[in-house]
């Protein structure tokens, strides 16, 4: 397991026990629960459901495509994806459509290469997604305990392309960028879990644009979910 960043953060704490929104977000997940997370006003302006990898169950995906409704991505930080010889997806796509970092919100893309597990059938289930992205939460749990595990193990138990969009997070995490694939990563070193992660972000059903922080909001309180601004991990986590 990753080891804790030093931050004033309780992960043992209760999250129905304070105030401190970086508190029970870590505590909530460390538990297993989704947290939603709006990266900033300046940046996406999205809050997306994040789970921890691990936990992630067929109702856990159902939850995500039914209540956010975004694309369903699992990420993983630098290190495993460096050990998997997982490249940035436009790095490797030889068309013209390719290579453009003309994103409005940051300078580039974490996307990675698209995989299902190889015991899945179509890939798209909720229980064949809920397999791949539980397994990939265990390759990046061996990857971190320094099990000898590299890109050919991955080959023979991942296949590409697939129906679960990797994520890459940047080296320097919050550091160097504050993506909900950076912020969901944090969250999860800072609740001592694997550095595998999924997002998702919620979509407004009539309108079909992000879910607005307010409404993101009273949908936490509704569901006694945790609700977190960015900015607030950043400085609680960094």
């Amino acid at each position: 397991m990753p080891t804790t960043p030093d931050t004033d953060v309780n992960v043992d704490a209760d999250p129905t026990a304070t105030e401190n929104p970086v508190a029970r977000a870590v505590a909530a997940f460390g538990h297993g629960d989704p947290v939603l997370v709006h990266d900033a006003a300046d940046r996406e302006g999205e809050t997306d459901i994040i789970y921890p990898a691990s936990a992630v169950t067929p109702s856990a995906v159902a939850h995500l495509r039914n209540d956010a409704g975004g694309l369903v991505c699992a990420a993983l930080d630098d290190r495993v994806a460096e050990t998997l010889d997982l490249p940035f997806l436009d790095s490797t796509i030889d068309h013209p459509t390719a290579g453009g970092h003309d994103l409005g919100y940051d300078s580039r893309s974490s996307f990675s290469l698209p995989v299902n597990h190889r015991d899945t059938f179509t890939g798209i289930t909720d229980a064949d997604r809920s397999l791949t992205i539980t397994e990939l939460a265990s390759v990046a749990e061996r990857v971190v305990a320094g099990d000898d595990y590299g890109s050919d193990d991955f080959a023979r138990e991942f296949r590409s392309p697939g129906h679960v969009h990797l994520l890459r997070g940047a080296r320097g995490l919050l550091d160097e960028r504050r993506g909900h694939t950076e912020l969901g990563l944090a969250l999860a070193r800072a609740a001592d879990l694997p550095p595998a992660v999924v997002v998702c972000e919620m979509l407004d059903d009539e309108t079909g644009a992000a879910r607005s922080v307010a409404d993101a909001r009273a949908y936490a309180q509704r569901n006694d979910f945790v609700y977190v601004e960015g900015r607030d991990l950043v400085d609680g986590l960094s």
